[in-house]
């Protein structure tokens, strides 16, 4: 690929122009957002589903990434609601302007969590099934539903009102490593990583982090990385009130941790720890078991949409390196104001349009393409001494013509006046007598 890359595309928004109508959409998303929350139709990330006003349409229901009650409640439902529009983060990231370069064709994300429903209709033709390490049935059976409503936001195909994911055309490796509940262990989350890693996912999202390290999940991180396989994952749980320390896997180097910022760029439950990126994550709109529509909120929704990026990426760029990808999504990200990383939101906002068309030599790291080598020349030192010689030469024989031409033309001036000044007789002098 070119040094200016896909920027170069005809017909593609620039990334000022990108930039500005974002943030045109983002002050009108915040205003609609704002309202249906205090409307109580859009469940926020701190409150159960409110619900819907007497005599209104019933908000869709919520997605969390645990269901503590599911011996008394039983696995979540489908759901029969549908919903207006795209919602505001699809608003948000305009994933249909980076679809003309890329749409993630070729590369598998490894969604690892709850599972993800074999039956779901936004990933028909989208998902293959990977290993249930703990629990009941496969990685197609997923009583909590946040694993498929993950894998939707990644590579969705839009089904049932439900909004497209970032990379329609990837492909989603379901990985099960919690029980029933949507609980785990960080030695589940190494196994699951390694599974994904093993399978030939080259993007693994993790959307359900432990509060605790081990050396099994450390490792499975670092064989990720060997084999090139980039880490996503929450900078924390999508429940708040759960405590500000670090979680893992976001915690280790090499991952690419994921905070979640709503429709103000705000981000929301940011833990203490290392935050690199952020993306849209509060009252976010996806598909979930057995078809409709439901909403989620928190880091895990974001990873998911940083997860589909990555894909977009990969797609385009399939030589990147891990390193490469987070530093690629780093430089294109809508930065905030401020020194970076921020503490909040890391280095700014996803911007999947930007990552996959700003030029790769001048949208900061990533794998700008190398400078031209030119070979030095056959030596011509000897040719120079020749040519040097040669000239010489010509400009003396130059000279005897010159001044051979000027002889001639003097004799021509001569005879024209009557002959040589020394054959031209010379007047007597006066005499005296004359005087």
């Amino acid at each position: 690929m070119s040094g200016t890359g896909p920027a170069a595309s005809g017909g593609l928004p620039g990334r000022c122009a990108v930039r500005r109508r974002r943030a045109v959409r983002r002050r009108a998303a915040g205003i609609v957002l704002a309202g249906a929350l205090w409307a109580g139709t859009v469940p926020s990330a701190a409150a159960a589903p409110t619900p819907a006003p007497s005599g209104g349409a019933a908000a869709p229901p919520d997605v969390t990434q645990t269901r503590p009650d599911v011996q008394r409640t039983g696995c979540l439902q489908p759901s029969d609601r549908t919903a207006d529009g795209a919602g505001w983060a699809r608003a948000e990231l305009r994933p249909e302007d980076a679809w003309p370069v890329s749409r993630g064709a070729g590369v598998t994300v490894a969604v690892v969590g709850s599972g993800v429903d074999a039956g779901a209709p936004a990933l028909a033709g989208r998902l293959q099934l990977g290993p249930r390490l703990t629990g009941s049935g496969d990685a197609g059976r997923d009583c909590v539903g946040y694993g498929t409503f993950a894998a939707g936001l990644v590579a969705g195909r839009g089904a049932d009102g439900a909004p497209a994911g970032l990379a329609p055309d990837a492909r989603v490796l379901a990985v099960a490593v919690t029980d029933d509940a949507g609980t785990t262990t960080p030695d589940l989350l190494g196994a699951g990583i390694r599974a994904a890693v093993d399978r030939g996912a080259r993007v693994v999202a993790v959307v359900v982090p432990v509060p605790g390290p081990s050396d099994a999940l450390s490792a499975a991180v670092a064989y990720a990385a060997a084999h090139g396989v980039l880490v996503v994952a929450p900078v924390g749980p999508d429940a708040r009130g759960t405590g500000s320390a670090p979680v893992f896997p976001a915690s280790y180097p090499g991952v690419l941790a994921v905070a979640a910022v709503g429709s103000g760029g705000s981000a929301t439950g940011v833990p203490d720890g290392r935050v690199d990126l952020s993306a849209p994550g509060l009252a976010v709109t996806g598909p979930g078991l057995g078809g409709g529509v439901f909403t989620a909120s928190g880091p895990g929704c974001a990873t998911a949409h940083v997860a589909g990026a990555a894909a977009l990426l990969l797609a385009l760029r399939p030589d990147l390196t891990p390193e490469q990808l987070i530093r690629r999504l780093e430089a294109t990200a809508y930065h905030p104001g401020g020194r970076l990383p921020d503490a909040a939101v890391g280095y700014g906002e996803v911007d999947p349009v930007a990552a996959v068309t700003a030029s790769w030599s001048t949208a900061g790291p990533g794998p700008a393409a190398a400078p031209p080598v030119i070979p030095p020349g056959p030596d011509r030192s000897g040719d120079r001494r020749a040519l040097a010689v040669a000239g010489g030469s010509a400009g003396l024989v130059l000279l005897v013509g010159l001044g051979a031409l000027a002889a001639r033309l003097g004799r021509r001036r001569g005879r024209a006046d009557g002959g040589s000044p020394a054959s031209r007789p010379t007047p007597s002098a006066p005499s005296a007598v004359n005087r």
